[in-house]
C-alpha cells in the first residue's frame, strides 16, 4: 500500500483527538491534553505503541495537518460547521445518544442528520485506511462511529478490526425505533471484535443482530457471510482508569490540605455530599438534587450539617435538551438555596464548571460521601475515581444500579435513582454510616478498581483481537 503519511501498526479512531487547540499565555496555539473519561482511558495505552490517532480537533473548519504531541502520532479529520451541526449535534447526541440511554430524553430522527453521519463516519474510516500499515490493527471507539468498522474493512480487509462502545446499547424495543437500524449493525459488525461495557450491553446488540439481520448467532459470536466470511466476538469489556494519578495525588500533603481548605469554605459541616458530572439529563443531578432538598425539608438533615457539592461540567451546551437543562437545574438549587441558606452555610454549592484533577481529588477526599445516581450510564469512571483516592479507607459510594459501575462495584450503596424515596434512605445511609462499615466497602471497592485499571482493560481487549488475528 503506498500513502504520502508514514504508516503506524496501530491506529485509534475516535470522535475527538486526546488534545484541544487553546490560546497559550503569549497568545500562541498551543494544544493541552482533553478531559474526560476516554482520553484518560486509552492514553497510557498510545502511550506503550507505536501508534496513531484519527480524530476531530474540537473546532469547524479547521484543516490540519498531521503532528506529533506528547508522543502520540495526531491525524486530524475536518469537519464544517454543517457537519459539526448535523452529524455531531444532530445524530450522535440528538439521536443516539437519547435513544441508547432509554429515550430518557425524545430521540430525533432527520435523514439529513443521517446522510451527515453516513459521511463523516467515510471520512474518518478513509483517514484510517490511509494510516494504518499492511496488517496492522485498528481500535475504533464509540457511538459516533458506528459506521466506521464495515467502511474500514471494505477498504482494507487486510487489517484487523476492534470497536469499543462507550455507552449503553438499548433494548432491541427500543433499538428497533431508529430508521436506520439494520445499516447500523451492518456497520458495527466490520469489526472483529465489538466490546460493550455491559454484559447486558452485548446482549442486547446480539439479539438486535439475530432478530433484525437474521445471522446465526451463537454464544459470544455471530456468523457473518459478508466481508469474510467470519467470526465477530461480541462481550463486556468493562472499562477503567489509570488508577495511579489518583493514589499519587490523594497521598501529597498539598492536596490533602486543600481537601481540608474545601471543608473549612463549606462551613466545616459534619458531612459533605458529593456529585461529579457531565450537565447530562443521563445523570440523574435532578433526581439527586430533589432528594436532597426533600430531606431539608423533613428535617432529616440540616444545612449546617450537611453540604452537597455539585459539580456540573458544560456538556453540549448548543443543543436545546441541554440548555433547558441547565435552566431546570439551576433553578431547583436556588430554590433550595432561599429556602434552607444561612449566612454561614449553603445547602447546595453548585459549580458549573470543570476543575483540574489535582483539584478533583482534592474534593474526593473532603467528601464524605459520592452520588452517582446516573439514571443511565455506560460505566462511570467517577465513582472509580472516587474509590482510587480514598487511600484512607473512608467514604461512602451512592451508585446507581443503571450504571455499568454498578456490575463491579458491588459493595457500594446501590440505588434506583427514580425511587425519589430509596434515594433520600440511600443518602441518609451514607450519612450515618459507622467508619467500620466505611472501611469495610472502601476496602472492596478499591481493590476491585486497582485490580481491574485501564491497562487490565486494554490488555483484556487486545488480546481479545489478538485471538481473532491469529485464528484466521
Amino acid at each position: 500500500m503506498t500513502s504520502s503519511t508514514p504508516t503506524a501498526s496501530f491506529v485509534i479512531i475516535a470522535n475527538r483527538l486526546p488534545v484541544d487547540r487553546v490560546p497559550g499565555p503569549d497568545g500562541e496555539v498551543i494544544w493541552r491534553r482533553s478531559p474526560g473519561g476516554l482520553v484518560a482511558a486509552l492514553e497510557p495505552v498510545m502511550q506503550s505503541v507505536d501508534g496513531a490517532w484519527v480524530g476531530w480537533a474540537g473546532q469547524p473548519d479547521l484543516d490540519l495537518k498531521p503532528f506529533t504531541e506528547d508522543g502520540i502520532r495526531l491525524l486530524p479529520v475536518t469537519l464544517s460547521a454543517q457537519d459539526v451541526e448535523e452529524y455531531y449535534e444532530g445524530f450522535s447526541n440528538d439521536t443516539i445518544w437519547p435513544l441508547y440511554h432509554d429515550v430518557i430524553s425524545s430521540p430525533q430522527y432527520h435523514r439529513e442528520w443521517w446522510d451527515a453521519y453516513v459521511r463523516v463516519n467515510r471520512r474518518f474510516a478513509e483517514r484510517a485506511a490511509s494510516a494504518v500499515a499492511e496488517g496492522g490493527t485498528v481500535w475504533v471507539h464509540d457511538y459516533q462511529l458506528q459506521l466506521v468498522p464495515a467502511m474500514l474493512r471494505e477498504r482494507r480487509p487486510d487489517v484487523t478490526i476492534g470497536y469499543f462502545h462507550h455507552i449503553p446499547f438499548p433494548a432491541h424495543g427500543l433499538y428497533a425505533q431508529l430508521p436506520w437500524r439494520d445499516q447500523v449493525l451492518q456497520g458495527l459488525l466490520g469489526a472483529d471484535v465489538v466490546g460493550f461495557q455491559r454484559a447486558q450491553d452485548a446482549t442486547n446488540f446480539l439479539t438486535a443482530v439475530r432478530r433484525r439481520l437474521r445471522l446465526d448467532v451463537k454464544g459470544s459470536t455471530v456468523s457473518v457471510p459478508y466481508g469474510g466470511p467470519r467470526t465477530v466476538v461480541a462481550r463486556a469489556f468493562p472499562i477503567s482508569i489509570d488508577t495511579t494519578p489518583y493514589t499519587e495525588l490523594a497521598a501529597r500533603p498539598d492536596v490533602r490540605a486543600r481537601a481540608a481548605e474545601i471543608r473549612e469554605g463549606l462551613g466545616s459541616p459534619k458531612k459533605i455530599l458529593l456529585g461529579v458530572d457531565r450537565l447530562d439529563y443521563t445523570k440523574g443531578i435532578r433526581h439527586r438534587i430533589k432528594a436532597f432538598g426533600e430531606l431539608l425539608d423533613e428535617g432529616r438533615i440540616s444545612v449546617e450539617d450537611v453540604t452537597l457539592v455539585q459539580v456540573a461540567s458544560p456538556s453540549r451546551e448548543r443543543v436545546d435538551a441541554y440548555v433547558q437543562l441547565r435552566d431546570e437545574i439551576e433553578l431547583a438549587v436556588a430554590r433550595i438555596n432561599g429556602d434552607h441558606d444561612t449566612m454561614d452555610h449553603t445547602a447546595i454549592r453548585y459549580l458549573h464548571q470543570g476543575f483540574p484533577r489535582e483539584e478533583m481529588v482534592a474534593l474526593y477526599l473532603a467528601a464524605d460521601a459520592m452520588l452517582v445516581t446516573a439514571l443511565r450510564d455506560g460505566m462511570n469512571l467517577v465513582a472509580k475515581e472516587y474509590a482510587a483516592a480514598r487511600s484512607d479507607q473512608r467514604g461512602v459510594l451512592v451508585l446507581s444500579e443503571f450504571t455499568g459501575a454498578a456490575d463491579e462495584l458491588r459493595q457500594a450503596v446501590l440505588v434506583n435513582p427514580h425511587d425519589i424515596e430509596g434515594l433520600k434512605d440511600a443518602i441518609m445511609q451514607a450519612v450515618e454510616m459507622p467508619p467500620r462499615e466505611q472501611s469495610r466497602r472502601m476496602r472492596a471497592l478499591r481493590k476491585r478498581v486497582l485490580e481491574n485499571d485501564v491497562n487490565a482493560w486494554s490488555r483484556d481487549f487486545l488480546a481479545a483481537l489478538e485471538n481473532v488475528r491469529s485464528a484466521r
